[in-house]
């Protein structure tokens, strides 16, 4: 049986948890999730608890288990206080500004660079250099601020770029101080 699996989910006032058959829906203050149970694995719920089952002791059966509470408990947690990804821009002149459905990033290239903001997320720029991405579906937030960070990563020589809040890049020496 899967450690993470075993434990008990509970349901936060406010939140609703709708189960039927292998489809669950959760519904809070921020928004609605859905989800597909795979069929290996049984979910109960009662009170304000949730239980996920796995009746089969394979593998796969016990990484599904595992897996399939993370996903819940995440959609709970997302629909009632939401994630959120923080990225800082390194670099001169390297700045981001949000222009209606749009993350304008200038970042020493040519022209500046629009990414479309997808419905399901919120850009916020409080600082010119820092972006906050939000939303409630914890896989869609990384997502996206992968797809920005994609745009320009770190480097390593002189470290410009877009990395996450904390992010250590690993830097390396230049010709000139090999001597």
């Amino acid at each position: 049986m899967s450690r993470i699996g075993k434990k008990i989910i509970t349901v936060p006032s406010g939140v609703k948890v709708n189960i039927k058959d292998s489809a669950i829906t959760v519904e809070g203050s921020k928004g609605k999730l859905f989800f597909e149970c795979p069929g290996r694995v049984n979910v109960e719920s009662s009170d304000n608890q949730i239980v996920v089952k796995s009746p089969l002791r394979s593998r796969v059966d016990r990484s599904l288990h595992g897996l399939t509470r993370s996903l819940i408990n995440n959609m709970i947690k997302g629909v009632s206080e939401g994630f959120s990804k923080e990225m800082e821009i390194q670099g001169v002149g390297f700045r981001a500004a949000v222009n209606g459905n749009n993350l304008t990033l200038i970042l020493g290239f040519s022209h500046p660079v629009n990414f479309p903001i997808p419905a399901d997320i919120k850009i916020e720029t409080p600082k010119p250099t820092s972006i906050v991405i939000r939303g409630i579906d914890k896989q869609r937030v990384g997502e996206v601020a992968s797809q920005i960070r994609r745009i320009f990563p770190p480097e390593p020589y002189k470290g410009k770029g877009i990395r996450y809040v904390g992010e250590q890049v690993r830097r390396k020496l230049g010709k000139a101080a090999t001597k």
